[in-house]
Formats: structure tokens, C-alpha cells, sequence
């Protein structure tokens, strides 16, 4: 499975490591990716979505189908 939030799309970043040298080797920066079951009442059952930290965070705030709207998800492509 990638390492992509399934809401939002967040993908891991690709930059340098740099020592004090200024040698410069690639890294990656990987989100901070959750395993998490969301309730959609619409539904009325649970949803086990992979979600990065600040999409839980948003859908927390937001509620999930008003999130998916705003991201131009539909709710069957995280089913």
C-alpha cells in the first residue's frame, strides 16, 4: 500500500540532508499517516480510511462528507 492519505492526497516530500560539510544526500519526508475508522451516519456504518495527522484534524472540525466536498473526493473512491 503508498504512503498517501486516501482524503487529501498528501504524499511523502523528497529533499536533502545536509550536513555541516554542506554535503547534501536525499531523504524523504513521510506524512504522518494514521489508521483510523470514521462513522458516516449517511451510511450508517464505519469507514476504515488511511489519513494523514492534519486530515483527521479537519475532518474532526469539518465532519467527513463536508471535508470529501471540499477536496473534490467522492465518498466512494475512499470506500
Amino acid at each position: 500500500m503508498s504512503r498517501k492519505c486516501q482524503l487529501s492526497g498528501i504524499k511523502p516530500l523528497v529533499g536533502n540532508n545536509v550536513s555541516h560539510a554542506n554535503n547534501r544526500t536525499k531523504r524523504r519526508q513521510f506524512p504522518n499517516l494514521q489508521y483510523k475508522k470514521l462513522f458516516v451516519p449517511e451510511l450508517n456504518k464505519y469507514v476504515r480510511v488511511k489519513l494523514s495527522a492534519k486530515a483527521l484534524k479537519a475532518v474532526t472540525r469539518q465532519g467527513l462528507l463536508a471535508y470529501l466536498r471540499k477536496q473534490g473526493v467522492a465518498l466512494k473512491d475512499i470506500l
